[in-house]
C-alpha cells in the first residue's frame, strides 16, 4: 500500500525538528502510529503528524499541560500520560517553540525507554516512504533564489515574533 506524500508544512516542520536536534548524536529518526518521530537516546522525544507537534512531557506534570491552550492528550483515556499533540497555534513563536523543545528534552532522560521490535516485512517497506519523500523534498529544484522550489513557504515558527 502507497504512503501519501508529506506535505509541505509537515516537512518544514520536520525539518525544524532535525535542525533544532543537529547538535545531538543520540537521535534516531522513524515512523510511528502514523507520526514522524525523533527519538532521543532511544526514547520518543518529539514527533510530527501533519502540522501538530507531538511531545512527551512528564506524566506527574500531565494537568498542567492539559489545561494549556492550544494542546490535547495523546489518548484522552488517560493511557499515554505525558503524551501530547501542540497545535501550530501553540508553537507559532520562538518562545513556544523553545518551551516545548526544552521540556520534552529536559523530561528525555528520566523517560522510560521502550524496547525495540524487530520490524515486519511490510513495516520496513512502510517506514521507508517517509524517508523517500524528506529526501526527495530535500532534492527538489532549486527556484531563481537558489533555494528548493517549496522553500519560500515557511513554517510559522520560522515567523518573527512580535
Amino acid at each position: 500500500m502507497a504512503t501519501r506524500p508529506l506535505s509541505d508544512e509537515t516537512l518544514h516542520l520536520i525539518g525544524a525538528l532535525r535542525t533544532a536536534l543537529a547538535q545531538r548524536s543520540d537521535v534516531d529518526e522513524r515512523t510511528m502510529f502514523g507520526c514522524y518521530c525523533f527519538f532521543v537516546d532511544g526514547k520518543l522525544c518529539m514527533g510530527v503528524k501533519g502540522e501538530e507537534l507531538l511531545v512527551r512531557l512528564p506524566p506527574d506534570r500531565h494537568g498542567e499541560f492539559q489545561e494549556m491552550q492550544n494542546t490535547r492528550e495523546l489518548s484522552p483515556g488517560g493511557c499515554m500520560q505525558g503524551y501530547f499533540w501542540v497545535e501550530p497555534n501553540g508553537y507559532a513563536t520562538r518562545a513556544q517553540w523553545r518551551f516545548w523543545l526544552d521540556e520534552a528534552l529536559a523530561y528525555n532522560p528520566r523517560a522510560k525507554a521502550s524496547p525495540r521490535r524487530k520490524p515486519t516485512l511490510a513495516k520496513t517497506v512502510a517506514n521507508t516512504a517517509p524517508k523517500a519523500a524528506a529526501k526527495k523534498s530535500a532534492t527538489a529544484p532549486k527556484g531563481p533564489s537558489g533555494k528548493a522550489g517549496n522553500a519560500g513557504k515557511r513554517h510559522s515558527i520560522f515567523d518573527e515574533d512580535d
